[in-house]
């Protein structure tokens, strides 16, 4: 049986079936269990089912970090915690960060709470989401995160940073151009991807040059999270850009 436990809520495999459910929850010490059968559309909102219980809402820590979500409105994918500790690593002192595609603080959080940049300004389109972003800057006792409730290609050109995270991998290619003018000279871009595996090391890099608008554009690393789907790999690319 697959599954993960995110805070005190079982999410299934979404072809598991055929289980005593109140018996699963007492082995695992969980109020609720569900299956999410994928994550749809921009605002990256879960399609659902309840299997027990009826909260969906709880507190997940991970890597020192805490996250209070509600897992009927907003996503959250257990296979990144590696990549989100990595990020927060790499943020220096008093960098300025803008993390797009926020979510609830995915990325923000661990900026915040591992690293001493000087702002991350968080912004995020889905209104659940940055409820939650917002809950979690307070529930982290954070205070160098702005959050912003709006759509990247709109938010993102208000800002100048040393550092940007495209924590997004379906069109994300679409906002590179925007991203890439916000980076200040010799600022980090941290670009998600899915890509087929035969592309890994060829596409991502592709994009961020056509994208660049004649700027240098120097490879640092390409990073593989995890597999997607059959054949094909999210990754991300560090990327600095002068």
């Amino acid at each position: 049986m697959k599954y993960k436990k995110i805070g005190d809520i079982l999410i299934l495999d979404k072809n598991y079936s055929n289980e005593n459910y109140e018996r699963l929850s007492k082995k695992h010490n969980v109020k609720t269990i569900m299956k999410i059968s994928h994550i749809q559309g921009t605002k990256r909102e879960p399609v659902y089912e309840i299997l027990y219980g009826n909260e969906t809402e709880t507190i997940n820590k991970e890597n020192g970090c805490l996250f209070k979500l509600d897992l009927a409105k907003v996503m959250w994918s257990k296979g990144n915690n590696n990549e989100r500790l990595r990020i927060a690593k790499l943020v220096e002192d008093g960098e300025t960060v803008i993390d797009m595609f926020a979510g609830i603080g995915y990325f923000s959080i661990p900026i915040g709470v591992h690293a001493n940049a000087k702002e991350v300004i968080s912004i995020e389109i889905n209104p659940n989401s940055y409820h939650f972003l917002c809950e979690n800057i307070k529930l982290n006792k954070l205070d160098n995160i702005t959050p912003i409730l709006g759509d990247c290609k709109d938010e993102t050109p208000n800002f100048k940073a040393d550092r940007i995270i495209m924590g997004y991998v379906k069109t994300t290619h679409h906002y590179l151009r925007v991203a890439i003018n916000s980076l200040n000279e010799g600022g980090i871009l941290h670009y998600h991807e899915t890509v087929p595996e035969k592309l890994v090391n060829t596409r991502p890099i592709s994009r961020i040059v056509a994208e660049a608008n004649g700027r240098d554009v120097e490879l640092i690393k390409i990073n593989k999270i995890k597999k997607y789907s059959p054949g094909v790999w999210h990754v991300v690319v560090d990327a600095k850009i002068n």
